[in-house]
């Protein structure tokens, strides 16, 4: 994971270097997220349907080509803008099915249903204490040796991940074994109608694509903030995404320290008004220290409402329909990441980064907004299940002794 934000810093770092555009550093966060848009949830039908141990394997098999081609490229010097776009449709189409493989085979790990939350959470510490490593090493060997060296350290890392994937002993019990009767278009009509029906889960996946389509675009405009607005250069864009990365790893150690899903609920509406506060404010920022503050808000604000978000749709969702569940959310969290790329790109050409960031603060918070005022009828509607599942704790003890309860994938 480390690699992997050094590559997001490079590339975007690299666009930027070769075009100085705003709508091209739209035009690849586009290119590189809108194939989880079209197929995270066919991914997810084949998600339920493979074995997502080997599925995971060779996900970062092909990862690991994408960045060594990006590595080669611009060792050459002969890296071009088209070459960036084709490599992250490429890491795009990994991405659709790696990221519901990801999170199902996750839970499939976890044996007690106690511990779903703290394992989402400790997942997240991973993905956000990288967010804060990586880019600040990136923004080192940029400014050094240039974008391709972060591109090759991505590439040689995926030897690690694949190694440890095949050095994973998982038991007959573990691997996926269901044959379905129903064909592929079948069983996304029947994911699809599953999510529609449940409002819980329909709902918060709408709030985090709102969130995603006009808010976390901000990324993309970052290498324009930290040359144009505060006037640094690589290092200070390492040093932004770190403080993001920081307020994200201290959001996941909080929910890391929580024992129960009871009463996560409210935070979703909560983060997610904080993030989008966030934006507002950073986009008024013409001071390097306060921009950091304001990127620990935002980095907080959207990484608690994105893991509570994933922790209560694992809880409530039926087990034969988790992968084409979390295709959905990979559709909502990175489906419209591509559109509000490829949006702020564009706006930022005509009226500035700083009022694109505005416009994109201001909706998450109209968001929230929308989202507060549902809960209490969502939380009528998973109470039953909360009931069934043993996790409100008056139902636990009778609930919970069913053996097949624990044992069988949370």
């Amino acid at each position: 994971m480390i690699g992997t934000w050094m590559t997001r810093i490079a590339t975007s770092w690299l666009v930027y270097r070769l075009t100085g555009s705003a709508m091209l550093l739209g035009v690849v966060g586009f290119a590189g997220q809108i194939p989880s848009f079209l197929l995270a949830p066919f991914a997810g039908v084949f998600v339920d349907r493979w074995n997502r141990h080997k599925l995971l394997v060779w996900t970062q098999v092909f990862a690991m080509v994408q960045s060594a081609a990006l590595a080669f490229l611009t060792f050459a010097g002969v890296i071009k803008i088209w070459h960036i776009i084709a490599l992250s449709v490429f890491q795009g189409l990994i991405n659709a099915f790696d990221m519901p493989a990801r999170q199902t085979f996750l839970i499939q790990m976890v044996e007690d249903r106690d511990d779903l939350p703290n394992a989402i959470a400790l997942n997240s510490s991973l993905v956000n204490g990288t967010r804060l490593i990586g880019p600040s090493i990136a923004g080192v060997i940029i400014a050094v040796v240039g974008e391709a060296w972060c591109f090759m350290i991505d590439a040689i890392s995926y030897i690690a991940v694949i190694a440890s994937l095949l050095a994973m002993t998982i038991t007959a019990a573990e691997v996926e074994k269901v044959v379905r009767n129903l064909n592929v278009r079948q069983q996304l009509a029947e994911g699809w109608r599953y999510v529609y029906n449940n409002p819980a889960i329909s709902k918060i996946l709408l709030l985090l694509a709102v969130v995603s389509l006009v808010g976390m675009p901000y990324t993309v405009l970052m290498p324009i903030f930290a040359t144009e607005i505060l006037h640094g250069g690589p290092y200070t864009l390492g040093f932004l995404m770190a403080a993001s990365g920081t307020g994200a790893l201290t959001g996941a150690f909080f929910l890391a320290a929580r024992r129960s899903v009871l009463g996560l609920g409210r935070f979703i509406p909560g983060m997610a008004a904080l993030f989008g506060t966030g934006l507002v404010m950073f986009s008024f920022s013409r001071m390097i220290w306060l921009s950091l503050v304001l990127m620990f808000v935002t980095g907080l604000g959207f990484m608690v409402q994105m893991a509570v978000s994933n922790t209560l749709i694992q809880t409530i969702v039926e087990e034969d329909k988790r992968g084409r569940v979390m295709s959905f959310y990979t559709m909502a969290f990175m489906g419209t990441a591509p559109f509000g790329s490829l949006l702020a790109g564009s706006i930022a050409e005509r009226i500035g980064a700083p009022h694109t960031l505005l416009i994109g603060g201001t909706g998450c918070v109209i968001g929230a907004i929308w989202f507060y005022q549902a809960l209490p009828r969502l939380r009528q509607f998973v109470r039953p299940i909360y009931k069934e599942k043993g996790i409100i704790p008056e139902m636990r003890s009778g609930v919970m002794t069913a053996a097949e309860l624990r044992n069988a994938e949370p």
